[in-house]
């Protein structure tokens, strides 16, 4: 008889079934053969081919076995990390997901005889984190990648620097506050009283200081001798000197005193200048791609950044493609123009402020700028390559 034509409802109906899943009684993980009924599985297993994988197998059965069973933990391992990564996840969607590949490696050729055997041993080599339901048991993948770790502990770093520096302006602002009370309850404030005379026939006298010894002595100190008149001048001119004093230190102390606003402002200030951030990513400079990892399109090619988020990260147009890129700042790195060009200073005393760049020394690793902004504008300094790149 003929083999069936290419359009025919056979042939069709043959290709059908070779391109799915076939029952798994019929399959030979030896020989990695699907038969489609129980008589080719039959005449596979009386095949010369067949007997050969069998003799080979019977001198070590445990090694075939861990082989298996290496290379399906492997692959669910996989499957799990990159489709739902640290996701807490029904095994049987997994695993469901897992058959459906037609190549895969079958659960019968194993050490593990269930599903459930398999998740229990997940557990309890700490691959994953398990737990048992009333619908289940559920997965979890734990990530050990030492990248993803490293990256963590970087951002755990991050924010425990932010929370730093949020709790000792919090701080500084309440000992200003505190400051600033304890000044007020310190000042002391006037009491006004009523005017009161003793007597009618008293007569009432003002003292006002250096005008009273100027007009001179009244008639009841004229009955007084001369050393009692030299020692009120001596006493009236000391009580005057030590006033002035008095005067000038709180007019001296109201100058140097300070707001508690601008005491923050220039600790902000000094704090900008003195210390280094890890982040220097700003838009509209001309980067380079460092990384690997997109392949030799990207490799070493230059980039302008468009936009900066999270600090850390940018989205970046490639000059040569115009792609657009979201990538990290540990990928990239800073481009160093010919003298004579427009920089950006990204890092450092004189972060953010635009500069000329005058010379390069190689020796150093760092190079000469002209400041063309801000308040030192033409002042030179020598900055480090990785603290300036081109503008846009």
């Amino acid at each position: 008889m003929g083999k069936a034509d290419f359009l025919s409802p056979k042939a069709i109906a043959n290709r059908i079934k070779s391109k799915g899943l076939q029952k798994l009684r019929w399959y030979c993980q030896m020989c990695q053969k699907q038969c489609r009924d129980e008589n080719g599985f039959k005449c596979h297993c009386m095949s010369e081919s067949h007997q050969r994988q069998l003799l080979l197998a019977s001198e070590d059965p445990n090694k075939f076995m861990d082989h298996f069973s290496d290379e399906f933990k492997s692959e669910f391992l996989e499957l799990l990390r990159r489709r739902f990564g640290t996701k807490r996840v029904h095994n049987n969607i997994v695993y469901n997901e897992y058959i459906s590949f037609r190549e895969h490696v079958h659960m019968n050729s194993t050490q593990w005889e269930t599903l459930t055997d398999f998740t229990k041993w997940l557990g309890r080599e700490g691959l994953c984190k398990v737990d048992e339901t009333p619908k289940g048991w559920y997965v979890q993948y734990i990530d050990r990648d030492p990248e993803t770790i490293r990256r963590q502990e970087e951002q755990a770093k991050k924010k425990k620097q932010e929370l730093d520096d949020e709790e000792k302006t919090a701080r500084f602002i309440e000992e200003q506050v505190r400051r600033g009370r304890d000044g007020k309850e310190i000042d002391e404030t006037p009491v006004f009283t009523e005017l009161k005379r003793e007597s009618e026939e008293e007569k009432v006298a003002f003292n006002l200081g250096a005008s009273s010894s100027v007009a001179g002595p009244s008639k009841s100190s004229a009955s007084l001798g001369p050393s009692a008149l030299k020692a009120a001048a001596s006493s009236s001119s000391s009580s005057s000197s030590t006033k002035r004093k008095d005067t000038s230190s709180d007019t001296r102390g109201e100058k140097k005193k300070k707001s508690a606003l601008e005491e923050i402002m220039e600790m902000e200030e000094k704090k900008k200048q003195s210390v280094r951030t890890d982040h220097w990513l700003q838009p509209n400079i001309v980067v380079k791609v460092v990384t690997k990892r997109l392949g030799e399109r990207y490799h070493k090619k230059k980039a302008v950044i468009m936009e900066v988020r999270d600090k850390y990260g940018a989205v970046v147009k490639m000059i040569d493609s115009g792609d657009k890129l979201k990538l990290d700042q540990n990928h990239l790195e800073t481009v160093i123009p010919a003298p004579g060009k427009q920089v950006m200073i990204l890092n450092g005393p004189h972060r953010d402020t635009k500069a000329l760049l005058e010379g390069i020394d190689e020796k150093n690793f760092s190079a000469t700028l002209t400041l063309d902004s801000g308040q030192q504008k033409g002042k030179r300094v020598n900055v480090a390559y990785e603290d300036f790149s081109k503008l846009a």
